[in-house]
C-alpha cells in the first residue's frame, strides 16, 4: 500500500523547466510502486497524454496545473501582487474549470500569464487548491514578518475553496523552518489541511547539473552567475521512504497526499469525434432545412453544374452519376457527416469566390462524387475510376479527412473567414512544439557553460544539417569519428556533450502548427485548454495535433501549397500580355505537356522536379495522364520495388500477365501492375463479390498482415471467386498476388489530384515558358539561393534574362517582349518599401533620366544606403550610368544630396535658386576607374544570385578552348548519345553542402556554374582531403570528370581538380603545387594517368567518313593515330589526329566492324 503520492511533478511540457518526459514519469511511478501521481506544469499541454499514459499502466493520473494568481491585499488595494498556486481537478467539473482557468491565464494582458481572484471565484468548483509551496508569497510574507499579509491572502483563498484548500509544505536543504513553523500554526488555527509536496523537476539526484543548465537556458543566464535562478537540488523524484522520513515529525502532511489522491478521481479520456454544425439551431428553426436537406440540395445542383461544364466520363451516363451520388449521400447522412461536408464546401467555395487559389483536392477525398459536386475537389472520380469507400466506409467508422491546399500568400484570409463564420470561441489553430535538437542543444549548453563560440560552432558543424531527417546527437556521437575524438581528448567537450545528451529532445518552445485548425460544436474551452501564441496573437489549442483529435475535436487541414501561387501568378502575367488561360479547363491530352514530361524537363514542376523523378520520366516515357498518376504513386519508398515490372510491361505489352477477364480492365491502365489501393478494392469487388466497403476492409487487413484475419479473408475471397467461375487454384494465386502488391498500394485519389496540379504547372511551362518561369522566379523573390537555382533552368531553356533596371524592372519578375526582366525586389538588401517607393515615383512622374533625377525624386528613408548599394552593384543603374565603381565609391555623396532634397521637400521649403537647381545637370561625382569585368559580375552574383552581364569563365575562354574544356550542357548531351563519358569541365563554385557517410567520412555536393548552366558534382573524401581549402564558394576550378550512368541517370564523378589563378588570366596553377602549370596538369594528370594511345589502320579509304562521324574531338583523353594508304603518294600516311578522343567499348566495336579497319593499342 502506498503511503505517499507525488502531487507536484513537472513534465517536459513545462518548457525548459523540467527534464522529465511523460513516459519517464510513468516509469518512475512503477519503479517506486506509486499508484497515483499528480502533474503540475504551468500549462495543460500534456494533460491528456499524461492521463492516457498513466492510466494505461494502472497508475491514477491527477491532473493539475501551476498558475500565477494576481491578487490585492485588503489592506492595499492599489498594489497588485502575483504568486503561484497549484490547482488539481477532483471531478469532471473541476477539469473543465481547470481548462477555463488555464486558458484565461494565457489570455491575460499581463506579460506573465495569470488569473485573478475573481476568476477563481467563478471557476473553483471541483478544484483542490494547494498554496504554492516555497515559491508562494506566503513564505515571503512570513520570512519578512508580514504575518498579517499572509493571513489576509490565506483568508481570501480559503473563502473560495473552503476545505479544498491545503497549506503546502516543502522541505529542501535551504528551507527556513521559522517560516514553516508559523505556516503550520496558521494552518492549525484556521483549520486548514497541510500536505507534503516536492516540486519535481528531474529524475534522480545525479540529474541536478543538467537541470541547472536547463534553468540557465530558460532564463538566458550562464552557469557562472551566482545570482542565477536555481532549482533546489532536492527537486528530484524522491521515493516514498525519503518523503516519509523527511516529514516524520508531521505524518498528517504525508497522509493528506493519499486523501487528495482519493478525492481526485476524474481524468480526461479519449473521446469520439464531436462534429461541428454547419447551421446553428436558430438557423435550422428559421428555415426548417436540416443539414441533410442542405447537403442533398447542394450536391444535386452542383453535379448538374459539373456535368454541364465537363460532361460525363466515357462509357457512363447521367443515371450512373445520379445513382452514385444517391449512394454516397446515403452513407454520409447515415454516418452524420453532412455538416462536415457542408463546412468544407463552404470554406473552399468562399475562397474560390474571393479569388483565392484552391487545390483540386488531396488524399482519398478525391474519390467522392459528392465532394466533386460540392466543389471540394476538381477530379471526376468516375472518369478516373476512384472509389468512395476508400474515403468513407460504413464498415469502418472513421472521420472523413479533407486536406485542403490553398495559396499560402492568402491562407490567413481563409483562416480569418473560418473564425468569423463559425465563431472565434469555436475555432482555433493547433499548437506544436519545437525541440532541443542536436545542434541547438549544443549551442544552448555551450552558451550556458561560456565556451568559446568558435569551439561550439565547429562542433555543431560536424553534425549533418538535414532538417528533413535530422541526426540525433546520440547517433552523431556514435557515428562521427571527429566528434568521438574531440570527446576523448577534451574534458570540456566531454562535459558539453554529456549535458547536451541529457537535455536533447526536450520541448523548447510552443508555436502554431502550419496547417491544423479545429472547429468545435460548443465553445472550445469546454473540450480543450487554449493557449495564446504571442507571435501571431491568436488562440491555439494547448493539445498538439495528435491529442487534440483524441479530445474529440475535428481537425481541418488548411494547407499552403506554393505551386498554387505559381499557377495563379503565371495566369496573371499572361493576362498582362493579353492571354487568358482557364487552368481548370485545359486538355489533359496536350502533347506539348506530355512531351515535356517525356523529356524529363520538369524542373519547377510539382512532384516531378527531383533528379530521380526526372530519370523515371525518361525511362517511362508517359503517353497520357494516367501514366503520370501511376508514376507519382510508384515514386516513393516501397512502391519503387514495382517500377522495373511497370516499365517492362509498359514497353512490352506482351509481358502483361493475363490474370482474369474480370480484373484485366481494372489493371489495364497500369499495364498489369497493381499500384493503387483502389485496384485492390475493385478486384475484390469484381472477382470475389465483396461490397466496396468489405473490400476496403480486405485492403486494410492485407496491410496489417494479421494471420487469423488474413486466413478468414482468403476463404471469403476464394469462395466469392469460385462463384464467378474462377478455380480455387487461380483464386489463391490472385489473392497472393493482390496481397503482395497491397502492402505497397498507394491511394490513387491522392496521386490523381497531385498529378492534376503537376499537369497544370507542366502545361504552363510547356506552352507559356516565359510566363511560367517568370512566375516561378516571382514566388521566390528575395530568396537569392532559390532564384539562382531557377535562373539555371531559365538558361537551360535558352530564355533571355534581362538584368535589373531602375526604369524597367518591377517588384516581381516580368515578361518583356521575348525575355524575362529581373525583379528589383530580388536584389539583395533592396526591400519591398524601397521598391514600392521607386515604382510609385516612376509611375507618377515618368522614367528616371539620370542619377541626379533619381536621387532627387526618391525618398531616402526607404531607398537607404543598403538599398542604393544593392541597386548599383546589381547593375540596375547601368542605363543611367554604366560606371558602377564611380557610383559605389561616391554613394555617400549621393545619399547626402538625397537627404538634403528629401528634407527640403518634407519641410516644404523653396528658394530663389530652386529653378536653377532644377535645370542643373547630373551631380558632380569624382572620377573612378571602372571595375574589371570579373569584379562587376562577382558583385552581380552576390546581389542577384546569378551572372547576368557576363560570366567569370569568359576571361579564360581561349585557354579553355585550347585544352578542350567543354560546357556542361554539351557534355551531358554527348553522354546521352553515348559519344563519350569523360571530359574537362570548368566552373565557378556556387554552393557546397557537406555530408558524412555511415563511416564518418566527409563527402560534398558542390554546385558549379559555367556559361551554359549550373551543375552539381560530388567530391569524395580523397579529393576533399587534398583540395578542401580551395573548394570555397566563388573560386574557379577546372575538373576532370567521368560520367557514371545507371539506366538514364547521369552522375558526375570528379577525378581531379585544378583552379584558375585569379591573379592572371593566362596562368593556371594546380592546387597545392604552385610549380605545376596547367599544361603539365593536362598532360600528366589528365592524359598520362588515364590516357590510351591508339592506332587505327584503314585499308579502305572509303570508310574514313564513317570513322570521322564516330570520333568526336573533346570527348575524352585518348590519343589516336590514323594510318591509311594514300594512292597519290603511293605510301602509308601516319596522321596524329589528336589526344582528346574517347574510344569506349561501343566505339571500338563499331570501328572493328567497319570493313578493312584494325585497331591497335600502342601500350
Amino acid at each position: 500500500m502506498s503511503n505517499f503520492i507525488h502531487l507536484r511533478v513537472r513534465s517536459a511540457y513545462a518548457l525548459l523547466e523540467s527534464s522529465i518526459h511523460v513516459h519517464k514519469i510513468r516509469d518512475l511511478c512503477i519503479k517506486n510502486q506509486m499508484p497515483a501521481v499528480g502533474i503540475s506544469d504551468p500549462n495543460l499541454f500534456g494533460a491528456l497524454e499524461f492521463s492516457e499514459t498513466m492510466a494505461s499502466s494502472g497508475i491514477q493520473p491527477i491532473i493539475g496545473t501551476t498558475l500565477n494568481l494576481s491578487f490585492n491585499l485588503n489592506s492595499n488595494n492599489n498594489n497588485t501582487l502575483i504568486t503561484p498556486i497549484s490547482l488539481l481537478s477532483s471531478n469532471e467539473s473541476g477539469y473543465k474549470n481547470l481548462m477555463k482557468l488555464s486558458s484565461l491565464s494565457f489570455q491575460s494582458n499581463n506579460n506573465l500569464p495569470n488569473v485573478t481572484v475573481s476568476d477563481l471565484h467563478k471557476y473553483s468548483d471541483g478544484l483542490i487548491c494547494l498554496s504554492g509551496g516555497q515559491k508562494s508569497l506566503i513564505y515571503d510574507f512570513l520570512k519578512h514578518n508580514h504575518k498579517d499579509a499572509a493571513l489576509d491572502y490565506i483568508a481570501q483563498i480559503k473563502s473560495i475553496f473552503l476545505d479544498r484548500f491545503y497549506i503546502e509544505l516543502q522541505r529542501y536543504s535551504n528551507t527556513e523552518f521559522a517560516a514553516e513553523d508559523q505556516l503550520i500554526d496558521i494552518a492549525y488555527d484556521q483549520n486548514i489541511g497541510v500536505v507534503a509536496t516536492n516540486d519535481v523537476f528531474f529524475e534522480e539526484k545525479e540529474d541536478y547539473e543538467a537541470n541547472d543548465v536547463l534553468q540557465c537556458i530558460t532564463n538566458s543566464d550562464v552557469i557562472s552567475n551566482p545570482n542565477r535562478v536555481h532549482v533546489p537540488k532536492d527537486c528530484y523524484f524522491k521515493n516514498q521512504n525519503e518523503m516519509i522520513e523527511l516529514f516524520s515529525d508531521l505524518p498528517e502532511a504525508i497522509e493528506n497526499t493519499i486523501v487528495i489522491a482519493r478525492k481526485s478521481i476524474h481524468r480526461p479520456e479519449i473521446l469520439p469525434p464531436i462534429l461541428p454544425k454547419f447551421t446553428s439551431d436558430k438557423e435550422e428553426k428559421k428555415d426548417s432545412k436540416s443539414e441533410n436537406d442542405l447537403l442533398i440540395n447542394q450536391a444535386k445542383i452542383g453535379l448538374e453544374d459539373r456535368l454541364a461544364k465537363f460532361g460525363e466520363a466515357s462509357g457512363f451516363n447521367r443515371k450512373f452519376y445520379a445513382d452514385r451520388l444517391e449512394s454516397e449521400l446515403s452513407i454520409i447522412i447515415d454516418m452524420d457527416y453532412s455538416g462536415y461536408f457542408l463546412i468544407v464546401s463552404d470554406i473552399i467555395n468562399w475562397s474560390k469566390n474571393n479569388g483565392i487559389p484552391v487545390g483540386p483536392g488531396r488524399g482519398s477525398g478525391a474519390g467522392s462524387l459528392v465532394a466533386w459536386s460540392l466543389g471540394i475537389t476538381d477530379l471526376d472520380p468516375i472518369k478516373f475510376n476512384l472509389v468512395f469507400e476508400r474515403f468513407l466506409n460504413p464498415h469502418r467508422v472513421s472521420l472523413p479527412d479533407f486536406d485542403i491546399d490553398f495559396c499560402p500568400l492568402r491562407r490567413e484570409e481563409v483562416i480569418d473567414y473560418i473564425k468569423k463564420r463559425y465563431g472565434n470561441e469555436k475555432v482555433a489553430q493547433i499548437i506544436t512544439f519545437g525541440k532541443l535538437q542536436a545542434r541547438a542543444v549544443i549551442r544552448d549548453v555551450g552558451r550556458v557553460l561560456e565556451l568559446p563560440y568558435s569551439q561550439v560552432d565547429s562542433l555543431c558543424r560536424l553534425i549533418p544539417n538535414n532538417p528533413a531527417n535530422p541526426m540525433s546527437l546520440h547517433d552523431a556521437v556514435n557515428q562521427i569519428k571527429e566528434i568521438r575524438e574531440l570527446r576523448e581528448n577534451d574534458e570540456t567537450i566531454d562535459r558539453l556533450l554529456d549535458l547536451s545528451l541529457s537535455l536533447e529532445g526536450l520541448y523548447r518552445h510552443a508555436s502554431t502548427h502550419a496547417a491544423g485548425l479545429v472547429i468545435s460544436k460548443e465553445n472550445l474551452n469546454e473540450y480543450v485548454p487554449l493557449y495564446m501564441d504571442q507571435k501571431t496573437n491568436s488562440l491555439v489549442t494547448q493539445f498538439n495535433m495528435k491529442w487534440v483529435e483524441q479530445a474529440g475535436l475535428v481537425k481541418f487541414d488548411i494547407l499552403g501549397l506554393k505551386t498554387l501561387s505559381v499557377i495563379n501568378e503565371c495566369c496573371k502575367q499572361l493576362v498582362d500580355v493579353g492571354v487568358s488561360v482557364d487552368i481548370s479547363a485545359i486538355s489533359l491530352e496536350d502533347q506539348n505537356t506530355l512531351r515535356l514530361f517525356r523529356e524529363g524537363a520538369t524542373s519547377g514542376i510539382f512532384q516531378f522536379e527531383s533528379a530521380g523523378m526526372k530519370d523515371l520520366l525518361i525511362k517511362a516515357q508517359p503517353d497520357n495522364f494516367e501514366d503520370l498518376i501511376a508514376l507519382i504513386a510508384l515514386f516513393r519508398p516501397g512502391p519503387m520495388e514495382n517500377i522495373p515490372q511497370y516499365l517492362n510491361s509498359k514497353k512490352s505489352k506482351d509481358q502483361i500477365e493475363d490474370l482474369h477477364e474480370l480484373i484485366n480492365p481494372i489493371i489495364g491502365d497500369t499495364y498489369g501492375v497493381i499500384i493503387y489501393q483502389e485496384q485492390v478494392i475493385q478486384i475484390a469487388q469484381k472477382l470475389a463479390n465483396y461490397s466496396l466497403g468489405e473490400a476496403d476492409l480486405l485492403r486494410r487487413a492485407m496491410g496489417k498482415k494479421i494471420k487469423s484475419e488474413m486466413d478468414a479473408q482468403r476463404d471469403k475471397f476464394i469462395s466469392g471467386s469460385q462463384s464467378n467461375g474462377v478455380s480455387k487454384e487461380r483464386a489463391n494465386y490472385i489473392f497472393d498476388l493482390v496481397d503482395k502488391f497491397a502492402g505497397y498500394g498507394f491511394n490513387k485519389a491522392h496521386s490523381a489530384a497531385y498529378a492534376l496540379i503537376a499537369f497544370q504547372t507542366a502545361y504552363l511551362k510547356a506552352n507559356y515558358p516565359l510566363a511560367f518561369m517568370s512566375a516561378l522566379l516571382t514566388l521566390d523573390v528575395g530568396n537569392i539561393d532559390k532564384v539562382s537555382n531557377i535562373i539555371s533552368e531559365v538558361k537551360r531553356m535558352k530564355i533571355n534574362l534581362l538584368p535589373p533596371s531602375i526604369n524597367s524592372s518591377f517588384h516581381n519578375f516580368s515578361i518583356e517582349e521575348s525575355s524575362i526582366r529581373f525583379s528589383l525586389a530580388s536584389i539583395k538588401n533592396v526591400g519591398a518599401q524601397a521598391v514600392e517607393n521607386i515604382i510609385n515615383e516612376r509611375n507618377n512622374n515618368g522614367l528616371f533620366k539620370n542619377v541626379q533625377d533619381f536621387i532627387t525624386r526618391i525618398d531616402n528613408h526607404f531607398v537607404n544606403k543598403r538599398a542604393l548599394e544593392g541597386l548599383i552593384l546589381s547593375g540596375a543603374f547601368d542605363e543611367l550610368e554604366s560606371n558602377r565603381a564611380q557610383l559605389h565609391q561616391n554613394i555617400d555623396i549621393l545619399l547626402s544630396e538625397s537627404s538634403r532634397l528629401t528634407k527640403k521637400r518634407n519641410d516644404g521649403q523653396s528658394d530663389i535658386f530652386a529653378g536653377i537647381e532644377d535645370e542643373q545637370n547630373d551631380i558632380f561625382l569624382p572620377k573612378v576607374d571602372e571595375w574589371s569585368p570579373n569584379k562587376k559580375i562577382a558583385y552581380e552574383f552576390e546581389y542577384t544570385g546569378s551572372y547576368l552581364s557576363g560570366h567569370p569563365l569568359e576571361e579564360y575562354s581561349s585557354e579553355l578552348e585550347k585544352y578542350s574544356v567543354i560546357t556542361y550542357s554539351d557534355f551531358i548531351n554527348n553522354v546521352k548519345i553515348k559519344k563519350h563519358k569523360q571530359a574537362r569541365l570548368a566552373g565557378v563554385i556556387q554552393n557546397r553542402i557537406n555530408r558524412r557517410g555511415k563511416t564518418g567520412r566527409m563527402y560534398s555536393f558542390i554546385k558549379l556554374s559555367d556559361r551554359t548552366q549550373e551543375f552539381e558534382t560530388m567530391f569524395f573524401s580523397d579529393l576533399i582531403d587534398r583540395y578542401n581549402d580551395e573548394l570555397f564558394i566563388g573560386n574557379v576550378i577546372l575538373i576532370k570528370v567521368e560520367a557514371e550512368t545507371q539506366d538514364d541517370a547521369i552522375r558526375l564523378k570528379v577525378n581531379d581538380v585544378v583552379m584558375l589563378n585569379p591573379d592572371s588570366k593566362h596562368k593556371f596553377e594546380k592546387i597545392n603545387d604552385n610549380h605545376d602549370k596547367l599544361e603539365e596538369f593536362l598532360e600528366d594528370s589528365l592524359i598520362d594517368d588515364k590516357c590510351n594511345n591508339y592506332t587505327i589502320k584503314v585499308q579502305n579509304i572509303n570508310v574514313i567518313d564513317n570513322i570521322a562521324s564516330k570520333l568526336q574531338s573533346g570527348s575524352g583523353t585518348d590519343s589516336i593515330n590514323l594510318i591509311f594508304f594514300d594512292k597519290n603518294l603511293n605510301k602509308d600516311v601516319n596522321l596524329a589526329i589528336g589526344n582528346s578522343y574517347l574510344l569506349d567499348i561501343d566505339t571500338k566495336e563499331y570501328l572493328k566492324n567497319l570493313p578493312g579497319v584494325e585497331i591497335f593499342n600502342k601500350e
